[in-house]
């Protein structure tokens, strides 16, 4: 019979976690609540008055940066997955003793900050630098054409600044995947296609959900990448939201914002698992190869 403090051990395990959750998550979460329904200003205060106009109002504004921003980020998410797999699937199987350092590689950004990494790239597109004067060269962009400030270079921004979070969620995937199953589909005379899209992709399906979801939800609210990459037709729903926060003060429409594209969000997360599998999400090889 287990004594009341081996039941309570669980408890005090998760207590530092839940407490953190409380204080940085709840507690804000719940100022933003109250702020989304009320009414005022930062000068003369605010007061819940459970004006829910200011969901519709905000949706009705700013419909096209919403827009904006799930096609940024869903581009950037693809990017990421096109380039991460294979990259992903080199550093498992094909790395040998390059591989710590591979990977080292892929995390290397993170040792710079996020904010100067996007600087970066807003240096390397600028309209003088040798990149765009080769693209011009080649012919690629027209003489008076440039990439800063335009839909391509956020795109880009957000694909770079996120890549590691879809490589490294893949990477896991593949690094357990049991070799004697792609042994076993070549014995049965099945291609090197065959095996990768019969065997490897399905098992690897959870990595990729992963790396789905940690890509497109924080990409999909980001903001530094449009205002120091894109102009101000690029503004996304993040720009928005602190411009309202920080600049108009406009504390109720900023929260009521956040509300609605976390909803969304939710929703969009809630309709890709239940089409792609619960299955794969929770990693159960046996049905996600099934």
């Amino acid at each position: 019979m287990t004594t009341l403090r081996q039941r309570l051990v669980p408890y005090g395990l998760m207590s530092p976690g839940l407490l953190w959750l409380a204080l940085f998550f709840v507690v804000p979460m719940f100022f933003m609540a109250w702020f989304s329904v009320s009414s005022g200003s930062l000068e003369a205060g605010w007061s819940l008055t459970w004006t829910f106009s200011n969901y519709t109002d905000a949706i009705s504004n700013y419909t096209t940066q919403f827009g904006r921003s799930f096609l940024y980020a869903g581009a950037a998410t693809i990017l990421c997955l096109l380039l991460g797999y294979p990259l992903a699937y080199a550093i498992a199987f094909k790395a040998g003793r390059w591989q710590n350092l591979m990977l080292f590689a892929v995390i290397a950004p993170f040792f710079t900050t996020y904010l100067i990494r996007t600087i970066a790239w807003k240096t390397i597109l600028e309209d003088s630098s040798p990149v765009v004067s080769f693209l011009k060269t080649i012919q690629v962009l027209p003489s008076d054409g440039r990439v800063l400030a335009t839909s391509a270079a956020v795109i880009a921004g957000l694909t770079y600044n996120f890549l590691p979070f879809m490589v490294l969620p893949l990477y896991a995937s593949l690094e357990r995947l049991d070799l004697r199953l792609l042994e076993a589909s070549k014995d049965l005379y099945a291609s090197a296609t065959q095996t990768f899209f019969r065997v490897t992709l399905p098992l690897t399906a959870p990595g990729i959900i992963a790396g789905v979801l940690l890509t497109f939800i924080p990409a999909v609210g980001d903001y530094v990448n449009a205002t120091f990459l894109g102009g101000v037709n690029q503004s996304m729903i993040g720009n928005v939201i602190q411009a309202q926060y920080l600049v108009i003060n406009d504390y109720a429409t900023a929260a009521a914002l956040s509300f609605t594209l976390m909803i969304i969000i939710l929703i969009a997360v809630m309709l890709y698992i239940r089409f792609a599998g619960t299955e794969a999400l929770m990693g159960d090889e046996e049905e996600a190869s099934a």
